[in-house]
């Protein structure tokens, strides 16, 4: 008996990482978020080197709402800003994902790929990695005509992750954000697009 559920207890335990996870890279599964990632999110959205391009870090209930939109993103969706965890660890170290940008622009309507990940995760190669895999898995399995990227014009670690990922910018396609006043410092950003045609001149294998 003991045997038994020691199997069945493996079994379940592979079972559910095998339908958690939706994107697998060397070093990285994106997966479906679970409450066991809620404290560390709140950390992560609560600390100033995190959010230093974003208007303000967020509270708790912030964090919590940010949670729930996601969630509303992929019921409505199927796809949307996953869950980040390591391999090696099961840490989860933030998102890396698609969504559709609910202002509007003159590049709206599209999907963006974007990531976020916890200080402690920074400079290790990550977002570069994991986002490859969404762009395989955006052009691949979602069968998107373009993907694209922005941000704030002054933030280079974001910018260098679209360059390293093959998205490329050009000046005339920089906006002001509508959800931002002209005057604010942040309000300038910069467009980076990919297209799946120029994707599949420029793939490389997902983990390098």
């Amino acid at each position: 008996m003991q045997l038994f559920l020691l199997c069945y207890n493996s079994i379940l335990t592979i079972y559910i990482l095998l339908t958690m996870e939706i994107i697998s890279s060397h070093r990285i599964r994106l997966r479906t978020w679970q409450p066991g990632d809620k404290s560390a999110f709140v950390l992560m959205n609560a600390d100033k080197r995190v959010m230093e391009y974003f208007a303000n870090t967020l509270t708790e209930s912030e964090t919590e709402a940010l949670i729930a939109r996601i969630t509303s993103h992929f019921e409505r969706h199927q796809f949307g800003l996953w869950a980040a965890e390591l391999k090696e660890t099961g840490d989860f170290i933030g998102f890396i994902g698609l969504s559709i940008p609910t202002f509007s622009s003159h590049f709206t309507p599209c999907v963006e790929i974007g990531w976020r990940l916890a200080h402690a995760y920074w400079g290790k190669g990550l977002a570069t990695e994991g986002a490859r895999a969404v762009l395989e898995y955006g052009f691949n399995q979602l069968n998107l005509d373009e993907i694209v990227s922005f941000t704030t014009a002054s933030n280079q670690r974001s910018r260098r992750v679209m360059e390293k990922i093959g998205l490329t910018h050009r000046e005339e396609d920089d906006f002001n954000h509508p959800n931002l006043p002209l005057t604010h410092p942040l309000s300038r950003h910069v467009l980076y697009r990919l297209s799946k045609s120029q994707w599949r001149h420029r793939v490389r294998p997902v983990g390098f």
